[in-house]
């Protein structure tokens, strides 16, 4: 059993090949960045019984799997979405600022519109769902490794939809997340330095937007679209 991966940190990358040959053969260096230890456990069972991908490092955090991807330089890196220190879009963001080409496959339990797209932008190649089948995660990495695009199904239908939909503003997104706090509009407007009037005028925007009729109705939908978390 694998101590919290401690044997895993401890394995540098092998550069000792000396052939082209040698470099085809080599597995597909896999990083997991998870804060849940039995997730990390079963990821690592799961795909080190795969040939030709090899998992050599966990982190429990975003901060701690930007340190090992800078150390461990993996092929691919297998990140959660929610979790401490830095979460996994914080996380995304910071290595792709350091190395436009890093590989990361979203991997989460959260399908909400809004996460989806603000990850793929942020420079993650692949979102998939944790309900995935082990085959198809074997897929995405080898087609992320190989420098091609993989969506799940149900992730390509949402991105699709929302093209499709008229998306809140960043200042609407504002409002709906003091919305689900519970403000008034007075409230609301005091806390962005704007009139109560312009906060109506927002509302009324955003109820048309989503295609809803009430306070309670826009912080459900919201919730649901991954504007605003609770």
């Amino acid at each position: 059993m694998i101590e919290q991966g401690k044997s895993l940190r401890s394995r540098p990358r092998d550069t000792s090949f000396a052939s082209e040959t040698s470099k085809a053969a080599s597995p597909i260096r896999v990083l997991i960045a998870d804060d849940q230890s039995l997730i990390r456990r079963g990821l690592i069972a799961i795909l080190n019984m795969e040939d030709g991908i090899e998992v050599v490092g966990e982190a429990c955090n975003g901060l701690e799997a930007l340190e090992l991807w800078r150390s461990l330089r993996p092929d691919v890196v297998l990140m959660d979405l929610r979790m401490p220190e830095y979460g996994g879009l914080e996380a995304i963001r910071k290595l792709r600022a350091e190395d436009a080409k890093a590989a990361v496959i979203v991997l989460t339990t959260f399908d909400h519109d809004e996460d989806v797209y603000a990850c793929l932008r942020a420079g993650a190649q692949s979102y998939l769902l944790k309900d995935v089948q082990p085959e198809e995660l074997f897929h995405c990495i080898r087609s992320i490794h190989a420098g091609e695009g993989y969506l799940q199904a149900k992730i390509a239908a949402k991105l699709v939809q929302r093209v499709s939909e008229e998306v809140p503003t960043d200042r609407e997104i504002q409002i709906l997340q003091l919305l689900a706090q519970g403000k008034s509009n007075k409230a609301i407007g005091l806390a962005l330095n704007i009139s109560e009037s312009t906060v109506k005028s927002h509302l009324k925007s955003l109820f048309a937007k989503l295609d809803v009729t009430s306070r309670a109705e826009a912080i459900a939908l919201a919730a649901k679209r991954g504007f605003v978390h609770f």
